[in-house]
């Protein structure tokens, strides 16, 4: 054996002198240690009236601090020094392996009895656990031990003996250098004095992190070392018997008195970590300590450990694979998990505690412990990496890629996805998949928000509440951009916008920045210029007290109603209250398993009740919830026509929110949120009538045959093969609410279609404003090879044309909508001369085709905007309020873009059949073309701004 005399290793070697005496054992701290464990199992297990059963882990802290401070003092008292190998090597052989072979288990089973997602979830905590840094996790991902926002992990309770194991880690060197700097007790007991204090102090001011870290629950390890230092020999027996029953008395009463709402550790933790040092202190010469020396309490605190780490996997699991689970039933499975403590107890503990050959030598102990980390981290790297592989890509999907959401009606989506699409977003992707508003949603410390202004428009909707008004992020800013506005972002998490008091869980006290936050938000909004929409929304569940909600939501109201601007309440979505992208990835195929009550996840809203009682003048409610959950009957879904709703046990994801963009322009618009912005309409056609009826013959004319009266362009001028009809075999009414363009082919292989035309020839910009054209259409149902040859269109020419139909393309056209044998859609203007000229005919300045794999049988709503109030001015396309083309008055001629677009003009919608346009495209009619595909139409309108 080396006998270097270096300054570390002679502090880590074993001395030559006679062995330390060891410190006298107290049976009664062993069954201190039982009341301790027996109280959190109760708390874990829900048994009702101990609710504080958590400060269980409080009395583990104090002992631990006690008996490992006296333990270390005594050797350091008998051998001047501390041998931290043989410390950490008995550390190792007690804790180690019994963790080890839980975290084993749970991987295994975890990978055999939890959905995917939350085994990768799991074999994180494994790996953190193993490696004694599982605190650090969880408060990472702020979990709350009282009421996480997730399901809870299998690995949760891994927590404290990780703030144990650290304790351990950096206790024992510390005392080793004062034992090395010879330091009396006295300075000693100051130095933890101070230490205690400033951790006390920094758990009362570091609340995001004060449940679960290790420098915010030192100081109650500090109380046991202050035990283990005092110079207290023998206190006077009354003494005795008043510090055990009292220190007893204030351990249960916390127990019984405490719950999830009271502010914790903060000062409420100096009940039970003084209660519990009060019992130490007095020894085991009284009632409590001769009590605590019992056989029973004894025996259940030698397996204290062992049935801390094996009762709460077995809770959780079981839920998992269960469901929700009556606190009788899981008392029940406390006692089971017993039977596995027991048996690490008697076959692994023990032995290995008291084998004489890992004890010899202090290495043989830390090969064993380094074992123990090694083996559980194997595993949940093998596991793990096989479940992140399968879960699919992890980054949240492209908001342009998700399918179009309906403006209006009953589905979520504009056309019926197919049965086997892919839900969108995946379970993993999910969990990612929040608003891209970056630190605009402030957490619960900050009192005020940052500057958060998106978009380009002058005029803003300021969009104003908690977590749940900040889901709808990316929706509100689509419906600025279509309103040419911008958006203010003032939203904080788990602050209610009502003025109510609450307790913010993760700051575990009263949420005095809430109320900080909200005053200044207000204030910063009736300071600014006026907003031309204030969208309001909340979680509606902060308290069950409808009359103390009205009054806050009143107090909260009044200041912006004063602002004389339009306000609107969007209801609060559904709550599933179970982590929704967790139970998917374990029922990919069978999604309706993850669907929650209809009852539980709908809450009554008073706010909505009263203002559609006109209790609130100035303030309008919309919902979304007639389309997330809807029906009546006793489920809401969490999957919806292949998109996941829901990213969490509350949130809707962003691609949900996405998706429900034009359905919430609709609705805003609709309460009169944006009033009539100025606009007029010209031309508006719902398409209304009986099936097989013709369209409105006051709004529309058909054009016959194969070209203008006069034929002055054969076959249209460009191509076609078809024969115009006024038949209602091609234009049709479908008595659902949209018009049908359809072509038809006869048995000699003729094709005919429909074209109509609007009779107004006026619609145009006025000068300074602005031209919307827009139609919600759906293009003909038919792909592939059956397709070609397909030429759907919805466009508008120059009026002057009607005066004797030429003058093209000086004239000026707009296509608002083309599209050829299925494929993607194209925006044009047409104008100048032909060929070349400004607008480069006869192809004309177009948008080139732009994809979009739904359009074919999707409803989408197509836009052109003339806008002449910019300068310069411009033309501007757009697909569902979203702008992927523009064209500006500087790209042509002054006088052809004068004529093209200064100038009334007359609508079209057609279905035409060939022509040099499909032609371009390799698409051209062939026998396989399928006829009888319609377009259809359900509105067209135009309007105008001043």
């Amino acid at each position: 054996m080396s006998t270097s005399t270096a300054p570390l290793t002679v502090v880590l070697q074993r001395t030559p002198q006679q062995p330390a005496e060891r410190p006298r054992f107290r049976p009664d701290i062993e069954g201190l240690r039982a009341v301790a464990v027996l109280a959190v199992l109760a708390f874990h297990a829900a048994v009702p009236g101990f609710a504080g059963g958590f400060v269980g882990v409080d009395v583990f802290f104090v002992v631990s601090g006690y008996l490992i401070t006296g333990l270390l003092r005594t050797e350091t008292a008998n051998t001047g020094r501390v041998r931290l190998g043989e410390f950490y090597s008995r550390r190792a052989r007690r804790l180690l392996p019994s963790a080890a072979v839980v975290l084993a288990v749970v991987a295994v089973l975890g990978a055999l009895l939890t959905a995917p997602l939350r085994r990768a979830d799991l074999e994180r905590d494994v790996l953190a656990s193993a490696l004694s840094v599982a605190n650090w996790r969880f408060i990472a991902e702020q979990t709350d031990y009282l009421a996480a926002g997730r399901d809870p992990s299998v690995l949760l309770h891994f927590w404290s003996l990780a703030v144990e194991e650290q304790f351990y880690l950096l206790w024992a060197p510390l005392l080793a250098l004062a034992a090395r700097w010879a330091w009396r007790r006295r300075t000693l007991l100051g130095l933890t004095l101070l230490l205690g204090a400033a951790s006390f102090w920094l758990s009362l001011h570091w609340s995001a992190g004060a449940y679960l870290s290790t420098p915010t629950r030192a100081w109650q390890f500090a109380a046991g070392a202050v035990i283990a230092l005092l110079p207290v020999r023998h206190l006077p027996r009354w003494a005795r018997e008043l510090l055990g029953l009292g220190g007893l008395a204030a351990v249960l009463a916390c127990v019984l008195l405490y719950d999830g709402r009271t502010p914790y550790p903060g000062t409420a933790a100096l009940v039970p970590t003084l209660g519990t040092a009060a019992i130490v202190l007095a020894g085991e010469q009284h009632l409590v300590g001769r009590a605590l020396s019992l056989g029973a309490p004894r025996a259940i605190g030698r397996l204290s450990y062992n049935l801390y780490l094996w009762h709460w996997p077995v809770l959780v699991l079981a839920e998992a694979h269960w469901g929700a689970l009556h606190w009788g039933v899981k008392v029940a499975l406390t006692a089971a998990a017993a039977l596995p403590a027991l048996a690490a107890l008697h076959w692994l503990e023990q032995p290995l505690r008291r084998s004489v050959v890992l004890g010899e030598i202090p290495r043989r102990g830390l090969s064993l412990g380094l074992t123990a980390v090694v083996f559980p981290v194997l595993l949940a790297l093998v596991v793990g990496a096989g479940t992140i592989r399968s879960l699919g890509p992890a980054t949240p999907p492209d908001p342009a890629g998700l399918p179009p959401g309906a403006r209006d009606g009953h589905s979520l989506l504009a056309a019926r996805p197919a049965a086997n699409a892919p839900t969108v977003p995946n379970p993993v992707q999910a969990r990612q998949d929040f608003p891209p508003d970056g630190a605009c949603e402030v957490d619960p410390a900050d009192t005020v928000s940052p500057p958060c202004r998106f978009g380009t428009g002058e005029d803003r909707i300021v969009l104003l509440g908690d977590s749940h008004a900040g889901q709808w992020f990316s929706a509100v800013l689509g419906i600025a951009a279509q309103h040419r506005m911008s958006v203010e972002e003032l939203v904080k998490q788990g602050c209610p916008l009502p003025e109510l008091q609450v307790v913010n869980p993760q700051l575990g006290r009263t949420y005095h920045e809430c109320d900080t936050w909200r005053a200044n938000a207000l204030a910063r909004i009736a300071a600014g210029p006026k907003p031309k929409l204030i969208l309001v929304s909340a979680l509606n569940r902060y308290t069950a007290d409808r009359a103390a909600l009205l009054r806050g939501w009143e107090r909260t109201l009044a200041p912006l109603r004063e602002l004389g601007v339009p306000i609107v309440y969007l209801q609060d979505t559904p709550i599933p209250g179970r982590d929704v992208p967790v139970c998917v990835s374990g029922h990919p195929d069978s999604t309706a398993a993850c669907d929650f009550p209809r009852g539980e996840g709908l809450y009554a809203d008073p706010l909505a009740e009263e203002i559609a009682a006109g209790k609130f003048p100035g303030v309008r409610s919309v919902e979304v919830n007639s389309v997330l959950c809807p029906g009546d009957g006793r489920t809401c879904p969490a999957v919806l026509e292949h998109v996941l709703l829901y990213r969490d046990d509350s949130h809707l994801t962003n691609a949900a929110a996405v998706v429900l963009t034009a359905r919430l322009d609709q609705l805003l618009t609709e309460a009169g949120a944006f009033g009539t912005g100025g606009w007029t309409t010209l031309l508006h056609d719902e398409f209304d009538g009986p099936a097989g009826s013709r369209p409105d013959a006051a709004t529309w004319q058909y054009d016959l045959g194969t070209c203008y009266p006069g034929c002055p362009a054969a076959q249209w001028g460009t191509g076609e093969i078809e024969t115009m009809t006024d038949s209602t075999a091609n234009v049709r009414l479908d008595g659902q609410g949209s018009l049908e363009i359809v072509p038809t082919r006869d048995a000699a292989g003729r094709w005919s279609s429909g074209r109509i035309e609007s009779r107004r020839a006026d619609l145009a910009a006025p000068a300074g404003g602005v031209l919307r054209v827009e139609a919600k259409l759906a293009l003909p149902d038919v792909h592939g090879p059956a397709a070609a040859g397909y030429w759907p269109a919805f466009w508008a020419l120059g009026g002057k044309l009607r005066d004797g139909y030429t003058g093209w393309p000086g004239v000026g056209e707009l296509d608002v909508l083309e599209s050829v044998g299925a494929r993607g859609v194209f925006g044009t203007l047409h104008c100048g001369t032909t060929p070349g000229g400004p607008c480069q005919e006869p192809n004309g300045l177009g948008s080139g085709e732009q994809p979009c794999a739904d359009c074919w049988g999707a409803f989408h709503t197509y836009t052109v905007e003339v806008d002449r109030s910019s300068s310069p001015e411009r033309v501007r396309w757009l697909r569902d309020g979203r702008e992927y083309f523009e064209v500006t008055a500087d790209r042509v001629d002054p006088a052809a873009w004068d004529r093209a677009v200064h100038h009334g003009s007359f609508l079209i919608l057609n279905v035409a059949v060939g022509g040099n346009l499909p032609a371009a495209y390799g698409s051209s009619p062939t026998a396989t073309t399928e006829p009888g595909h319609p377009m259809k139409v359900a509105s067209v309108t135009v309007s105008t701004r001043s």
